[in-house]
């Protein structure tokens, strides 16, 4: 069976949880697409020729998950050349045989459009903040909260007026506000909408 689960949404919004909460339950593939411009943004260089020669290995850094990496992903994603250089490796993840779930910014809308079920995730930008500041220790971590805000608003505006492949929901995508959502009740939302394009086959 093909069957792609296309999970976009802005940092911090809880698509990541979600999606790897899906694709176990289903028994799908999971690929968190953010987590190759992270990995192509921190291996500095020509960001091109990093996205060409992307290995494994560049998937299993533990800086992946720092703010910094994630700030240098939305620069380079902001370059067609490493879109295009990325493009082809999601499009073959997203149709394997045995479903997938990819998370990213555009899988609705460009990469997978045909995904047969789609999800926007999203969150405000104050509860996102919020969320990547506890993420960083809170009150005992090194970042104000009111920095953290600044960049994830500042990230925002990046995904969303970038030329190619702007962070945007998908026309047939189904809205999930994660705002005042537990992560459990988000997951259950998710399983459920996924189930119903499954025709009810949950596991």
């Amino acid at each position: 069976m093909v069957f792609t689960v296309a999970i976009d949404g802005p940092a911090a919004a809880g698509k990541g949880t979600i999606s790897r909460a899906v694709a176990a339950h289903f028994g799908f593939a999971h690929l968190d697409t953010g987590a190759l411009y992270r990995a192509v943004g921190v291996k500095g260089g020509d960001p091109v020729e990093a996205a060409r020669n992307l290995s494994p290995g560049d998937l299993e850094r533990d800086d992946l998950r720092s703010l910094e990496a994630g700030q240098a992903a939305s620069r380079v994603a902001a370059l067609p050349g490493v879109r295009a250089a990325l493009l082809d490796f999601q499009r073959r993840f997203a149709r394997r045989a045995g479903g997938a779930v990819l998370d990213g910014r555009d899988i609705g809308t460009v990469i997978c459009p045909e995904a047969e079920a789609k999800i926007f995730v999203t969150a405000s930008a104050e509860v996102r903040a919020r969320r990547r500041w506890l993420e960083l220790g809170g009150a005992a971590g090194v970042r104000p909260l009111a920095d953290v805000l600044a960049e994830v608003e500042e990230r925002d505006a990046r995904d969303r007026n970038r030329a190619d492949a702007p962070l945007r929901p998908a026309a047939d995508a189904v809205t999930l506000d994660t705002g005042a959502l537990s992560a459990d009740e988000a997951i259950a939302r998710a399983i459920a909408l996924v189930a119903a394009r499954l025709g009810g086959r949950a596991r």
